[in-house]
């Protein structure tokens, strides 16, 4: 969906170029040079676009829900780590970026959702995905978002990445977190607490072409992610008017199920031994998480997450 967003954005911009509005094009350039920092500065959302009918129908599509288990004080600024990444993210987006649900549910907290930085040197396009409340991945971004002394901000970052994406198979349950500890020290860095989000059923949106670790489509897969910042993973679902192939993603409900906080005191400067410590605790809390609620969203007694 991002990619054709995107492509679509980027067309209309080489039409200004190439077409009779030219000066419109340089316009715009001028305005991108000008603003290139936003996305690592908040970014500018808007609750116009957050609000659009479209997204209500995208959440019931699946549909979406966003699940609390715990209360989340406002005075505090929060890192959620979200969990699978899956092929669209569509957790991620339809609970944080649309709709009333994360308001109400956690009342007086902000949510900024963070992304790879590439998709804001899109012309036109990080006007839209800022507006809907995206930001950027980058450091400074994040570091931004949890420094605001009255608290209240909640960054939400998918902690494996885009290299997750190609485990994004149904039924799979193997998050990319054993070398991701960057989070870990920012939310160290800044106090922020840590809260563990999974979203059951992300996997399950399209089927992937199969793409075991050692096969050429995966090495292929993870040397073009290592150049280009984003993996491509390979999928397929449903069509418009039949269900055996296609891009639409399949309609299989979608439960975002947000953790109860992990307490972080502020250290500016984390020593190697206390951001294993809290890794390690973090990943004890989502394990614990997912093996609590697993029974309630058709996940098998004997499958628990594999974390690499």
């Amino acid at each position: 969906f991002l990619f054709l967003v995107a492509e679509f954005c980027c067309g209309f911009f080489v039409i200004l170029i190439l077409g009779n509005f030219w000066f419109l094009a340089v316009l715009y350039l001028l305005w991108l040079y000008l603003d290139w920092e936003t996305p690592c500065t908040g970014g500018r959302r808007s609750q116009w676009v957050r609000n659009w009918t479209v997204w209500k129908y995208f959440r019931e599509y699946f549909p979406i829900h966003l699940i609390k288990t715990s209360d989340l004080n406002p005075n505090h600024n929060y890192l959620l780590g979200f969990h699978p990444h899956g092929v669209l993210v569509a957790g991620a987006f339809g609970n944080f970026c649309t709709g009333p649900s994360f308001k109400n549910l956690f009342p007086g907290l902000t949510p900024y959702l963070h992304i790879m930085p590439i998709w804001f040197g899109c012309p036109f396009f990080r006007e839209y995905i800022m507006s809907a409340g995206m930001v950027s991945a980058s450091k400074e971004s994040v570091s931004y978002v949890l420094s605001n002394e009255g608290g209240g901000h909640a960054s939400i970052i998918v902690i494996g990445g885009a290299e997750e994406s190609l485990n994004a198979h149904p039924g799979s349950l193997t998050l990319n977190i054993l070398k991701r500890k960057g989070f870990i020290k920012m939310a160290l860095k800044h106090g922020a607490h840590l809260v563990p989000v999974f979203s059951f059923g992300e996997n399950e949106l399209f089927k992937q072409v199969a793409n075991p670790k050692g096969s050429w489509l995966r090495n292929v897969q993870e040397k073009l992610q290592k150049i280009m910042g984003f993996a491509l993973p390979l999928f397929h679902a449903r069509g418009v008017f039949q269900y055996s192939f296609g891009l639409i993603p399949y309609r299989q409900p979608i439960h975002t199920v947000v953790g109860s906080p992990i307490p972080v005191k502020r250290n500016l400067n984390p020593t190697t031994e206390e951001i294993e410590q809290l890794h390690a605790l973090y990943l004890q809390k989502l394990r614990k998480l997912f093996e609590e609620h697993k029974r309630n969203y058709g996940i098998p007694e004997h499958k628990s997450l594999i974390f690499e």
